[in-house]
């Protein structure tokens, strides 16, 4: 077994620099040191750890699984390294300036984002807030490299690293203007298929899942009109016949600044059951904890 005094234990930072960053220059820049003395520390791990580590690709120099299986560990002891050695530093929120990435779907930017930014201009005037899409990048690299500091969806396969914390269940509905022929009553489903549907094509979990269900009762394959997202439905049916079925929560959210209204579509469809995520690296960092309270705060049902 080996011991923690065999190794200069500066070769774990730089080990966590290349997982993270994937490029010896950037990593250089930032630990002020030149790229020969972190190619160096390369190859003192290299040896170390008896395996390559890291690889040079177009993508970078990207980690092998030896490496992959060191990250969480690794990264774990230096935040927690970081975190004894910063006691004194306790979030504050409303002093903090810090700058805080929550990855989430299009959706969550519409129902989450308006009431975080009402409570951090009151709570945390100087927290800053950012959303990136879920789709547009790995967010479980993200979340365990510290780029994005939560994660916010439906999702049912989550790495064991993850904690999460439930937040609301919701349905699917479906939606339409006001004035509609589905307006205040109840539908039948050969009423329902017949209809002019707007579809959202996504791939991404869980929405691939409502989809799977369109298809199979012919809704997708007689759709003319297909948007990839979701953000532009609202503007679409208030102002034509389609209707578009959306999780209840976009449905509500919008509801009276389009003119909407909408039902419970005469499909067996699965239910959204929306959680927060973290990485267990950052489980005790303060600030975290405050942002996870907050939304908690503002969310669970």
């Amino acid at each position: 077994m080996r011991d923690p005094s065999e190794i200069d234990l500066n070769l774990l930072v730089v080990f966590q620099e290349i997982y993270e960053q994937r490029r010896v220059s950037v990593v250089a820049r930032r630990l002020g040191l030149s790229q020969p003395t972190i190619s160096n520390s390369l190859a003192r791990l290299r040896r170390t750890f008896a395996d390559e580590l890291f690889v040079r690709t177009s993508q970078g120099m990207l980690p092998t699984p030896t490496a992959q299986q060191l990250a969480g560990p690794i990264g774990a002891a230096l935040v927690n390294v970081r975190q004894a050695l910063n006691r004194e530093e306790r979030f504050d929120a409303a002093t903090s300036t810090r700058q805080f990435v929550i990855a989430m779907t299009d959706v969550g930017e519409i129902y989450f984002m308006p009431p975080l930014v009402e409570r951090c201009s009151k709570e945390a005037p100087g927290v800053r807030i950012s959303s990136v899409r879920i789709g547009a990048i790995n967010w479980e690299e993200a979340i365990e490299s510290g780029k994005v500091d939560l994660a916010i969806g439906a999702f049912s396969q989550v790495p064991e690293s993850l904690y999460h914390r439930r937040l609301f269940s919701q349905k699917y509905v479906t939606m339409f203007r006001r004035g509609h022929p589905f307006d205040g009553r109840k539908v039948t489903l050969a009423e329902f298929l017949a209809a002019r549907h707007l579809v959202v094509d996504s791939q991404e979990s869980p929405y691939d899942q409502i989809n799977a269900r369109l298809d199979k009762a012919g809704v997708r394959q007689a759709a003319r009109f297909r948007v990839p997202h979701f953000t532009s439905v609202p503007y679409i049916v208030s102002v034509t016949e389609m209707v578009a079925t959306v999780p209840q929560k976009l449905a509500e959210r919008e509801r009276v600044p389009f003119g909407l209204d909408y039902i419970q579509p005469p499909l067996r469809l699965p239910t959204l059951r929306t959680s927060v995520f973290w990485h267990r690296r950052f489980n005790q960092d303060s600030g975290n904890q405050w942002l996870r309270g907050l939304i908690g705060e503002c969310f669970v049902e």
